[in-house]
């Protein structure tokens, strides 16, 4: 079976799917595993345990006010608009957790401006987003997971945070007492005895020639004693009755221990087995699932070729259509520009020409408007008001001095008659 070619997905993990680009199109023609649909929940399930580690449930969310999501909240739609302003947060909130400043997004902030930011600071930390910004409008998908899990494993190594070995705890299993009796023979007690024969042994050491004298004069005794033991003079009772003496303590008792290596060991063997086994039967199928697949990709590669040699005159015209196309796209962009110098002049002209018909309209609105002479002829009553005012006075101011000169006039008449008479009356004396 031919093996698919490995890429790594946008969380960074090697999903064993071979992907390849489009001619043209600039989209990815992905070929996707079975189990590649359901990787995002994998990577919002450990997004949501790294939320927990930087503790945003009391940091972002009750100061917030806002609920906590669900470990498959990225993963599914359930509400777009509600979905990318969580993301939005939560992405701020992070890039702050990791010590770079950013503004938390409103509600009413474009959205394509703050993916952009957001994205940038992703690019800033030295992370791939080698995707288009409106996947991320959505507020739901496997690049959403992928950028707050990026921003999330950020924001803990900033914090210092690292992962240990997880820490087993030790299952104490319950061993069987049995009732140990000083006749009985365990198998600890002779490997423990074994083991302090040996340490004896190699703390007394024996000379090398010792041993060969005490060895020849033991053959020497020995040849000397084989024809007593030739001849035996035990009684058969008594070494019955000696056997069963001596019976319990030869007696050999072994526990059963879990962490013995020799219950390991089997343990091994039969997984061994067993893995052996169902390798057989599933190579079986394996083969001929690789057989059944080999067939229809040759079926499919004949039907191409086929397909191909019939589709061939049409393929052709399409391609003379697309060259058609593309000479008429450029006419049309010739056009096009053309068009658009042309609209230029006619705006700058209506605009003149507006300019023109609200100069004549205030013209003609002042010269037929009857307001100027209604002021003229309110404001010659006033003049005639006036007039008749200062005529009103200047009469007033003639007739007083016509008095006072009247009254000027009969005091020197009156004067000099006084003058006169008594000059008369001195005369007369």
């Amino acid at each position: 079976m031919a093996a698919a070619a490995a890429v790594v997905t946008p969380s960074g993990l090697d999903d064993g799917v071979s992907r390849s680009r489009g001619d043209g199109a600039g989209e990815v023609a992905v070929e996707r595993g079975p189990g590649a649909a359901y990787h995002m929940f994998v990577v919002m399930e450990d997004l949501v345990e790294k939320l927990k580690l930087l503790r945003y449930e009391e940091e972002l969310l009750r100061k917030s006010n806002l609920k906590p999501p669900s470990r498959h909240y990225f993963a599914l739609p359930t509400n777009p608009g509600e979905q990318f302003y969580m993301f939005c947060t939560l992405a701020a909130w992070l890039i702050n957790k990791a010590g770079r400043p950013f503004e938390q997004p409103q509600e009413y902030d474009d959205p394509n401006a703050t993916i952009s930011n957001i994205l940038s600071e992703l690019r800033s930390f030295g992370r791939t987003a080698d995707f288009p910004p409106s996947k991320l409008k959505s507020g739901y998908g496997e690049h959403v997971c992928y950028v707050l899990d990026c921003l999330a494993e950020e924001a803990l190594k900033y914090i210092g945070f690292t992962w240990k070995r997880p820490s087993y705890p030790v299952e104490e299993l319950e061993e069987e007492t049995v009732p140990e009796d000083d006749a009985e023979l365990t198998l600890n007690k002779v490997d423990e005895e074994f083991v302090e024969e040996e340490t004896d042994n190699e703390e007394n050491f024996i000379d090398l020639n010792v041993l060969k004298a005490q060895t020849y004069h033991l053959d020497m005794n020995e040849s000397a004693k084989q024809e007593d033991i030739l001849e035996s003079t035990t009684d058969a009772a008594e070494w019955g009755l000696e056997v069963e003496r001596v019976l319990p303590q030869l007696k050999v008792t072994i526990r059963t221990d879990n962490k013995d290596w020799r219950i390991h060991v089997d343990q091994m063997h039969q997984h061994k087995s067993g893995i052996e086994s169902a390798l057989k039967e599933t190579k079986g199928f394996l083969d001929k699932l690789h057989n059944e697949i080999s067939r229809t990709l040759e079926k499919i590669g004949s039907r191409e070729k086929y397909i191909n040699n019939q589709l061939e005159h049409l393929v052709q015209e399409y391609r003379a259509a697309q060259a058609q196309l593309s000479e008429a796209r450029e006419r049309y962009q010739q056009g096009n520009g053309g068009v658009t110098e042309r609209t230029r002049l006619l705006s700058e002209v209506t605009e003149e020409l507006e300019k023109v018909k609200q100069e004549m309209e205030e013209k003609g609105s002042s010269m037929t408007d009857g307001a100027p002479l209604v002021k003229i002829k309110q404001s010659l009553t006033k003049l005639k008001q006036e007039t008749v005012q200062m005529d009103i006075r200047i009469g007033v101011v003639e007739h007083t001095l016509l008095q006072s000169k009247l009254k000027e006039k009969s005091n020197m008449t009156r004067d000099m008659h006084a003058t006169v008479i008594p000059e008369a009356a001195i005369g007369s004396y």
